[in-house]
């Protein structure tokens, strides 16, 4: 039996993987109009421009179930619109994931870049609630990072949209770049749980969901309900070889045994950096040198494979 979605909003970037997204738009209508029964009506929307997903989501009081449809950043968008809602009259969230990273489908289960597949996994899908992280007030649902691998997030970003490149072979590139020639640390303060460190540190990731930068696994048992975010920062003062190499090896998790870097889980975290490192929450750019970071448990409830992976 399938799952039924209610009153159903679809958002939709139609530039979503050089255009595809528009195709993807299209099959995702005739889908719900083929399927009636699966919903009490829907309504589809196509974006703008940035933040217009955050406004279309912030605006769905009414609807039982929300999708987004395109890459991280959209979503990203529409979770955060998501939250302004109350949570009493929250819509579920469904993603159809057509983007160059796919990192919260990889969390989530769902069928990266083929709306056909995906369409069918959230009408046959079952619900679970998941947790959120927050930062300064803005919520993400699958990445955190400051230093070289924002860095490398933004740079990723900015090729993309100048050469439409896109996949795990774009963050390579850029990454291999950024480490060769702009590799640089920030002193830091920060607080775990309550629990004080400082250090200088290259990398500082703080993730809900294992991976970033279409599939790199950097913090590999990161668990999106357990309550807690997980973290990998660097320490000491690795040569740009051996930073090339366990860039490298991030990409399938066997970073976690190099001495430079350190791997805790915590429920909240405050960090202050001497300067303004680079800043990404789910690939979108974030200022500034003092953070509060809280995971916010449960908070989100989404539509999920029957089977994941």
């Amino acid at each position: 039996m399938g799952l039924r979605l209610g009153r159903t909003l679809v958002i939709a970037n139609p530039a979503a993987q050089s255009g595809a997204g528009a195709q993807g738009a299209e099959f995702v209508r005739r889908t719900l109009e083929a399927f009636s029964s699966a919903t009490d009506g829907f309504d589809l929307r196509l974006t703008t421009g940035p933040g217009n997903a955050t406004q279309m989501a912030r605006a769905a009081t009414g609807f039982e179930t929300v999708l987004a449809l395109g890459g991280d950043g959209v979503i990203h968008e529409v979770v955060n619109g998501l939250m302004h809602i109350d949570a009493s009259r929250r819509p579920r969230l469904g993603i159809i994931p057509l983007g160059s990273g796919n990192d919260y489908a990889r969390t989530l289960g769902m069928a990266k870049n083929t709306p056909e597949v995906a369409v069918g996994q959230v009408l046959r899908g079952v619900c679970r609630r998941v947790d959120l992280g927050l930062v300064n007030g803005t919520y993400f649902d699958e990445t955190l990072s400051f230093g070289v691998d924002a860095a490398i997030a933004l740079d990723t970003m900015r090729r993309r949209k100048a050469h439409g490149a896109h996949g795990t072979r774009l963050f390579m590139g850029s990454g291999l770049d950024i480490i060769r020639h702009q590799i640089s640390s920030w002193p830091f303060t920060a607080a775990f749980d309550g629990e004080r460190v400082t250090g200088s540190s290259i990398v500082f990731a703080v993730q809900v969901g294992p991976t970033y930068g279409g599939g790199f696994r950097i913090c590999p048992d990161a668990d999106s309900t357990d309550g807690l975010l997980d973290v990998c920062y660097s320490h000491g003062d690795p040569s740009t070889a051996t930073a090339l190499a366990t860039f490298a090896r991030a990409r399938i998790g066997l970073h976690t045994h190099s001495p430079y870097l350190g791997f805790l889980k915590a429920k909240s975290i405050s960090i202050d950096f001497e300067g303004e490192p680079p800043c990404q929450a789910d690939g979108e750019r974030l200022v500034g040198a003092h953070f509060k970071i809280t995971c916010a448990h449960r908070a989100l409830e989404v539509i999920t494979p029957t089977r994941q992976g």
